[in-house]
């Protein structure tokens, strides 16, 4: 298709969106992965972020950099890490999202902080989001976060 219509833009994004997130996650969940590997889990992490802010909402947005700054982190690029993780913050912040995306954009600026040894930004956000999980109706949510901030404790 030579010139796709603004819908037929939109319905690529909303499919390609979520495909890039999971594929992304099915990296981060492979373990040992080759540098081409990783590559591509950064790939994928930055394409569902770009089709995100094209066709998504607010809490669309927060996740996708929270997406990218787990990459980052994992990846070793604490940098990128915090801002994306910083970003993913304002977003859920200046829009009033739910706990459960306050928390792992808290989540995000910790696991950051951890890579530079940063302990006081690491503690102060890893207590935040911890104080986040109260207020997570969902328990499949709640337990999600609260497994990854497990993990994170034992640092």
């Amino acid at each position: 298709m030579s010139h796709p219509s603004l819908d037929d833009l939109s319905m690529w994004q909303r499919t390609l969106a979520p495909h890039a997130f999971n594929r992304a996650w099915e990296l981060l969940d492979a373990g040992s992965l080759t540098r081409e590997e990783e590559e591509e889990m950064l790939a994928a992490a930055f394409a569902q972020r770009h089709h995100w802010y094209a066709v998504g909402d607010a809490r669309n947005w927060a996740i996708a950099d929270w997406q990218v700054s787990r990459v980052a982190a994992v990846l070793g690029y604490a940098d990128l890490a915090a801002r994306f993780g910083e970003r993913s913050l304002e977003i859920a912040t200046e829009h009033g999202l739910d706990a459960f995306v306050v928390g792992f954009a808290h989540e995000a600026i910790a696991r950051a902080a951890a890579e530079v040894d940063d302990i006081e930004t690491f503690t102060e956000h890893l207590e935040l989001a911890k104080a986040m999980l109260a207020e997570v109706d969902d328990p499949e949510e709640r337990e999600t976060l609260e497994a990854d901030l497990a993990e994170m404790s034992e640092r």
